[in-house]
């Protein structure tokens, strides 16, 4: 049984003046709701909390069957029954109809309009008949292009939404026929179609295919229509008449209930065949498809026919858009929005089920309902389910598969999300007596009641969906003549942020009590706020920065639940508190540190947490840190005066064992609070690691590392810079490594903190040449590179100090090359990567020869090049290949004439010749 809570997402409701009694009804956009009665459509202004107003109406050829719209194109679309024919139409242009009896045009599908005609298409609405060959069942509408799926016996037919360029200020909304698929033994029920991906639902078969486009081998795609449709009906006959032969009077066959998922569902017996019927001269949109799902239920065998008990109903496909995708409408719809997910819902009368269909194929949710369902719709926040006196609210996890399909950083330290397979709730259960329909557009549920419980309207049945040849006689019922005790209601749904605030206030009744009630509901509104910003477009003004702060707020208070846990889960605490955009201190300040019968409250959870924001957010507020304001109000907790000398504590070498980046933090807050000064902390360290007055420790360099992170404003920039860089050099100069393994690496702190700079690229290709670089120094080498590539060095001043760094080694030649590239002696580090690492050469000038140092590429580095193969030697071809590199260059950069003059007077022709030409020629070329 699903769990349920009683929470309010319902709001307000009004009734719709309707005339007659509603057959069908559906949205129509932000704004607009239609409703079919007999031969005519009512249109009703549906606007924000404003009363519903009559906005125009419409006669329909016959009796409305099926009624959809479409927000791309901005249409309606209906199936018409008259003297037991049907006939689909679409009604185009509707917005402009001003009162019933103003006049229509009418078109055939396909009909080109001349241009004296053009204006009445453009000022009045206009319908475009559709015929087919065979009787429409059902369709649906492209929720992005706007293109018509058609549900016929054994076919579906495609028409592709296009329009017809009268002139430069007026395009003509029209149709195209462009495919058929032919299905076999099929009789479609419902059918929902969403850019390619077309599912179909018979009333125990639920099939979900992709149509695509290009050359797949295996599969064609027919055009020849006459011919196709034979052998279709020819297959369709031969199987009716195996199965007219198997049958008996004695004898009901039954299929097992059977679920194939993939390529898998090929093998459902169901045959699928595409055939195309539009233009040969035109592109085909789809040439190919693949099979994602096929899913049989079995009928009750104590009947012969099939009970309401079993048969499918409610067919959906809800796309899921990535943030802040442009939305189409009615006038701009050719802004297609991009498809990020796509989730696929259909219903048993007691039980619902949810896949996820794009990048793979997956049963997310399986909905129990506690009474017979009628019917459902699905949005990215709910389903919204009705029975026959209930409209009831469950919550969904679309926005929990789409936000893992958005963002690659979703399950790591970095970001998180309630898992897909989080049990589902109801928020609600609301009593409505009489419930016959539903359906949703925007934020508006809407529902037809009526109060006599005999006048169901029963859907078309299939014949060869009956289990037995005695029962095909059973006539179809038809719905009563309207009669009285009918209501349409419109019930508006509540804000994402205020039921996003009850659902917090209702999870307060858990927060004592250490259980997964709470992080469920509270996931439930994290969920319900996520799925609320992914569908930026449903937002009123303002809306969206009250979401943004309800969601970093969830995201506080699920970190708050798993940091009392001690769970397989608890490590969410990070991510979680990491979107919640708090810091350290102002997480640590929401804790209750009480403790509770001899328990501490606070377990694996938060120390997970803290352990690793000690390593990547040492530049915080740290004064307030609860973990370290001991030591700040205490400091002789770590630091102890004995005849005027820092000695450390037992505590500090214990922390220095067992937790060092605690212990740098807390003496870095101890600095930041004046409580030590900086020449006592770099004695304290040194004292703690039992190391000389002239010995650096590893830890104390970590500790002053931390110190150029946090920026500490009593710190002098260029001391704490000499500090480094002179530990970094010495330790070079001496290979010698660190005593205890740095506490950042080159990488993070370059990550952390603006004075590293990003290490350039030559100088990885030059440290690459030296094969037998130590690596128990490496670390040193990239931070002190880091360091001198960074904008606050100053180079000038370490100069003195590179003595010890020989240049005979390639990490000294890097940091030399490196300082003298700062100080812009451009020439003389070519002459010494020409001698030392000519691979250097180019990345060198590819990086640092630019704008007014662009000359040297002809006047030094050219030059020189062409000296040194005239020397030959081992590096000839090295020699050669920078040459090649550095003439494209130059060949671009000057004009024909300044070009030969760089050029040497005792050169081969032939070499220089296709640089020649290319460059007398670049002209041409652009």
């Amino acid at each position: 049984m699903v769990q349920l809570y009683n929470l309010h997402p319902f709001g307000s409701q009004q009734v719709v003046p309707c005339k007659l009694e509603p057959e069908r009804f559906c949205g129509g956009g932000r704004d607009a709701l239609f409703v079919a009665a007999g031969c005519k459509v009512e249109a009703f202004a549906v606007a924000g909390q404003e009363l519903c107003q009559p906005r125009c109406a419409f006669s329909t050829l016959g009796r409305v069957l099926r009624l959809a719209y479409s927000e791309a194109g901005d249409y309606l679309v209906a199936i018409e029954e008259k003297n037991k024919a049907t006939f689909l139409r679409a009604y185009v242009n509707w917005r402009n109809k001003r009162t019933e009896n103003s006049r229509v045009c009418i078109r055939m599908i396909g009909h080109n309009v001349e241009g004296p005609f053009s204006k009445a298409f453009r000022d009045q609405m206009y319908i475009i008949e559709m015929p087919l060959s065979e009787a429409p069942l059902c369709i649906s509408c492209c929720p992005v292009k706007g293109d018509l799926l058609v549900g016929c016996t054994n076919k579906l037919v495609l028409f592709s939404l296009k329009y017809q360029i009268i002139n430069e200020e007026f395009s003509l909304l029209d149709f195209e026929r462009s495919l058929i698929i032919h299905i076999g033994n099929i009789t479609p029920v419902e059918i929902s179609f969403c850019v390619g991906y077309v599912a179909v639902m018979s009333d125990l078969e639920v099939l979900i295919l992709k149509l695509e486009s290009g050359p797949k081998n295996g599969e064609r795609v027919h055009h020849h229509p006459h011919k196709t449709n034979n052998q279709m009906r020819r297959t369709e006959e031969g199987i009716s008449n195996e199965i007219s032969q198997l049958e008996s009077d004695d004898f009901v066959i039954c299929q097992k209930p059977l679920e194939l998922l993939g390529e898998k569902s090929e093998q459902s017996g169901l045959s699928v065949t595409l055939e195309s019927t539009g233009l040969a001269d035109e592109k085909r949109k789809y040439s190919h498809f693949q099979h994602l799902l096929y899913r049989r239920f079995a009928p009750d065998i104590s009947s012969y026919v099939l009970s309401d008990d079993i048969k499918l109903h409610s067919l959906q496909l809800l796309p899921i858009y990535p943030s802040g995708s442009l939305t189409s409408d009615g006038k701009n719809w050719s802004q297609e929005k991009e498809l990020l997910s796509l989730f696929c819902f259909f219903s048993l009368p007691h039980v619902g089920y949810l896949y996820m269909v794009v990048k793979s194929v997956e049963l997310m949710s399986v909905y129990q309902y506690p009474e017979k369902s009628q019917q459902a719709v699905l949005t990215p926040q709910f389903l919204h389910v009705i029975t026959s006196n209930n409209l009831q609210c469950f919550t969904v996890r679309c926005s929990a598969a789409a936000a893992r399909e958005e963002d690659p950083y979703m399950d790591t330290t970095l970001k998180a999300c309630p898992p897909v397979s989080m049990d589902v709730c109801a928020l609600r259960i609301q009593l409505f007596i009489g419930l016959k329909a539903i359906c949703h557009f925007k934020n508006h549920i809407i529902l037809l009641t009526k109060a006599d419980p005999e006048a169901i309207p029963e859907r078309r049945q299939s014949p060869k969906r009956l289990l037995s040849r005695k029962d095909t006689s059973v006539k179809i019922k038809i719905p009563p003549v309207a009669e009285a005790g009918w209501n349409l209601y419109i019930v508006n749904t509540i804000s994402p942020v205020q039921l996003y605030k009850e659902m917090i206030d209702y999870s307060n009744t858990y927060k004592t009590v250490k259980t997964q009630s709470c992080i469920h509901l509270l996931s439930e509104a994290h969920l319900l706020v996520r799925a609320a910003l992914m569908d930026a477009s449903q937002l009123e003004p303002g809306e969206k920065a009250e979401l943004l702060e309800a969601f970093k707020e969830s995201c506080g208070h699920l970190g708050d639940c798993y940091s009392r846990l001690d769970s397989q889960h608890s490590h969410l605490t990070l991510p979680y508190y990491k979107m919640s955009g708090l810091s350290m201190a102002e997480v640590l300040a929401r804790m209750d540190w009480t403790v509770e019968d001899g328990l501490q409250k606070y377990e694996r959870g938060l120390i997970f947490y803290i352990n690793h924001s000690l390593y990547e957010n040492l530049d915080e507020e740290l004064s307030e840190m609860k973990l370290v304001c001991g030591f700040i109000l205490e400091p002789r907790l770590l630091i102890q005066q004995r005849k005027g000398q820092i000695v450390p504590t037992e505590l500090a070498l214990h922390l220095k064992e067992t937790q060092p980046g605690l212990l740098v933090a807390s003496v870095l807050g101890l600095q930041k609070n004046s409580k030590i000064g900086i020449e006592e902390a770099d004695f304290f360290f040194k004292v703690l690691c039992a190391k000389d007055e002239d010995t650096i420790p590893q830890l104390l360099v970590d500790f002053w590392e931390a110190q150029l992170v946090a920026c500490l404003p009593d710190v002098v920039l260029q001391e704490l810079f000499f500090k480094l860089t002179s530990q970094y050099i010495w330790r070079l100069s001496k290979r010698q490594p660190p005593d205890t393994t740095p506490l950042r690496t080159s990488e993070d702190l370059i990550n952390a903190c603006s004075h590293y700079g990003l290490i350039y690229p030559w100088v990885h290709v030059l440290i690459s040449s030296d094969s037998l670089a130590d690596k128990n120094y490496t670390e040193d080498l990239s931070k002190l590179q880091s360091l001198i590539c960074g904008p606050s060095f100053d180079i000038a001043s370490i100069i003195p100090f590179l003595e010890p760094l020989s240049e005979d080694t390639i990490a000294g030649l890097s940091v030399h090359v490196l300082c003298r590239t700062r100080l812009k002696e451009y020439e003389q580090c070519i002459d010494i990567l020409l001698e030392r690492c000519p691979e250097a050469v180019i990345p060198y000038a590819n990086h640092e020869l630019k704008e007014e140092n662009r000359t040297l590429w002809w006047k030094k580095l050219l030059p020189e090049l062409c000296q040194r193969i005239k020397c030959g030697g081992e590096k000839y071809q090295l020699y050669l290949s920078s040459l090649k590199e550095t003439l494209s260059i130059v060949a671009v950069e000057l004009e024909l004439k300044d070009f030969m003059n760089v050029l040497p007077e005792d050169g081969t022709a032939a070499f220089f010749l296709p640089y020649l030409l290319y460059c007398s020629r670049k002209k041409l070329l652009t």
